[in-house]
């Protein structure tokens, strides 16, 4: 089974969010085997946001990431990076479809509620960032 890493952004998670997108990914099918609150630091943003290092917006965007707790999620299932970017909805809520989580959660193209990786490779790169392997139940 395919997984992804899934983190409920500060604006999402501040806004008592959490719960009603991991029942989206529920009802979607997809099987919760971590999850975890935490505080993400520069170091961690860096790393998980590496390719970004040296665009405009990276200090924004770390700042943003950083300044209050977040949720990382694994989920499992079939397909479930490409359908997980699917019901999260375009980065911008503006052009996502009814029903997707930006629409439903999210304010701005930065506030946008959560992060899903693009790819297998991006999800076998972005896992291990934030869990150990004694913290994922598959």
């Amino acid at each position: 089974m395919e997984k992804t890493l899934v983190l409920i952004k500060p604006d999402a998670f501040g806004a008592n969010h959490s719960g009603d997108i991991l029942k989206l990914y529920e009802d979607a099918g997809f099987k919760i085997i971590a999850a975890k609150v935490m505080q993400m630091t520069e170091s961690l943003a860096a790393k998980h946001y590496a390719e970004h290092i040296g665009r405009t917006y990276y200090p924004a965007l770390v700042e943003f990431m950083t300044a209050a707790p977040i949720m990382a999620v694994v989920l499992t299932g079939d397909d479930v990076i490409r359908k997980v970017r699917e019901l999260n909805g375009a980065t911008n809520p503006a052009e996502a479809a009814a029903g997707t989580v930006r629409k439903l959660f999210a304010t701005d193209k930065t506030h946008n509620a959560v992060h899903a990786s693009d790819s297998p490779e991006s999800a076998a790169r972005e896992i291990p960032i934030f869990f150990g392997a004694c913290e994922i139940f598959d």
